[in-house]
């Protein structure tokens, strides 16, 4: 059975792909536009990466209070920082609050999108056939969901529980067993510090060692949320605080002056952090990365240091040779013998919408437009790929602040653009190839200047070794996103 339909007049028919937090806010701003649009999730469940990671002790590193929507204040956080569960709550009141809930499909996998250029439409195609026709859509399916599994050898023969931090069960066998984490970015450091005191032992295998930001952590009383709940003034006052704002504009100001008092400031507190909190000089070393501050994602934690030193956890330097049944045997034939294995290994940060096949003008694939590196002219749309908006895409600001702001930004930019369709002043849209290709020229020259490209492998780097990142100030981001530059559009009549 097919649902294709087309356009009702005098409205914008729009497909939505993904349910998480950018799905969920595009919906929302539809709805009060009285659009008809469905969202298209391929799970059964809303949430993104919220509902896929449930590993123990995940944990948003924005603070509770600024990772809202910005028209959805939440007085009843119970931290500062909010646990993975927290929030898909939020997410779950959100969706029915605003009643948003019927307009998405679960279990709606996108497979393709094709442009109709004469009529200047997306068919989107969902597994099991179906296919729905629309004069916009959204993409925004998020760009940690695909996990990444480490290349070594044996993997497949350990005996034992092997279990990605995305792909996480209840059932892993954790207490009083000989656990192995491999990987120590901030799911790593995360599910350390949550089950560290659980296990017999931890052997935390390190390829490299991260820088740790220390930040604060405090729990808000019942008599703060009923606070909260009478006078959202008082959440603002957290949200926009100037503390937390000025850390923001001082680490993006670091990140493109890698040399300046910021990134020194930076620097610093990360170094002093290592050397205060950790007693044994030996470990101390063995946790002293020989990069730069924030070259990988800095990491924001308030125990880390503290619970790496427990009695429990080993931390391992040395390369791993190869997985076998009992364990995991090192390059210098050490054996540690394990019960449970834990890939902390990340995800394919480049995938975005794919493997969903997207043609656009002329039967171009964005498989092709993308053979190089995923791009986006300012991360929001992308050249012969008409009416096509994406939300947090490739070249968006990344680091540690609130993805959910730059949604809103993003996606007040590209209201504007479909006011001129709303408006029948254009059919369709999409940057010019000349504009986007300066865009890129731009970005990548100053991406390659940025702490990111300051000499450590991180998930920034594209496959040619460049940030895939935004690399210039917040601020400027906040400008570019008042208003597109029309002449740097093709707009088709």
């Amino acid at each position: 059975m097919s649902d294709k339909t087309s356009a009702p007049a005098g409205g914008l028919k729009a497909v939505i792909v993904g349910a998480g937090m950018a799905g969920i806010l595009a919906a929302i701003k539809l709805k009060q536009r009285g659009e008809d649009f469905v969202v298209l999730e391929k799970a059964a469940r809303i949430g993104g990466t919220w509902r896929e990671n449930r590993y123990p002790g995940l944990t948003c590193d924005v603070p509770a209070h600024a990772y809202t929507y910005s028209f959805e204040p939440y007085a009843e956080w119970p931290a500062y920082y909010a646990k993975g569960p927290e929030i898909q709550a939020y997410f779950e009141m959100v969706t029915d609050k605003y009643g948003i809930r019927p307009h998405i499909r679960f279990n709606a996998e996108v497979t393709a999108l094709d442009w109709d250029e004469a009529a200047s439409q997306w068919t989107v195609r969902v597994a099991g056939g179906d296919a729905i026709v629309a004069d916009v859509v959204v993409a925004a399916s998020g760009v940690l969901h695909h996990p990444k599994l480490p290349d070594i050898a044996g993997l497949d023969s350990f005996a034992g529980t092997k279990v990605h931090s995305a792909q996480w069960r209840e059932d892993t066998p954790i207490d009083g067993k000989r656990v192995g984490l491999i990987g120590n970015g901030s799911t790593g450091v995360q599910i350390l510090t949550a089950i560290n005191k659980r296990v017999d032992k931890l052997v935390h295998f390190q390829r490299s060692p991260q820088w740790i930001m220390p930040v604060p952590y405090f729990t808000y009383s019942d008599e703060e949320r009923a606070a909260f709940r009478a006078d959202p003034s008082l959440i603002d006052a957290i949200r926009y605080n100037d503390e937390y704002l000025g850390a923001i504009k001082r680490f993006t100001d670091g990140i493109t002056d890698i040399d300046g008092p910021q990134m020194a400031e930076i620097e610093e507190y990360c170094r002093l952090n290592l050397e205060n909190s950790v007693r044994d000089p030996a470990l101390r070393e063995k946790l002293r990365p020989n990069y730069r501050a924030a070259c990988k994602r800095l990491i924001y934690s308030w125990c880390y240091y503290e619970e790496v030193q427990h009695p429990a956890v080993f931390v391992e330097t040395g390369r791993i040779e190869r997985i076998e049944p009992a364990g995991v045997r090192m390059v210098d034939g050490t054996f540690h013998e394990l019960d449970t294995l834990i890939l902390a290994t990340g995800f394919h940060a480049d995938r975005f919408i794919r493997p969903a096949g997207v043609t656009g003008t002329g039967g171009q694939t964005l498989d092709a437009a993308w053979a190089v590196r995923p791009t986006a002219y300012y991360a929001v749309t992308v050249p012969g790929f008409p009416n096509f908006i994406m939300l947090n895409g490739p070249t968006g600001p990344v680091g540690n602040f609130s993805l959910i702001d730059i949604a809103e930004m993003q996606w007040a930019y590209a209201e504007q653009l479909l006011d001129l369709l709303r408006q029948r002043k254009v059919r369709a849209f999409a940057p010019t190839a000349e504009a986007h290709a300066h865009y890129e020229e731009r970005r990548i020259a100053a991406a390659k200047k940025t702490i990111f490209g300051s000499g450590c492998t991180s998930w920034y780097l594209d496959a040619t070794g460049v940030p895939a990142s935004w690399p210039w100030s917040y601020d400027a981001f906040v400008d570019a996103m008042k208003a597109p530059v029309l002449e740097d559009y093709a707009l088709s009549a």
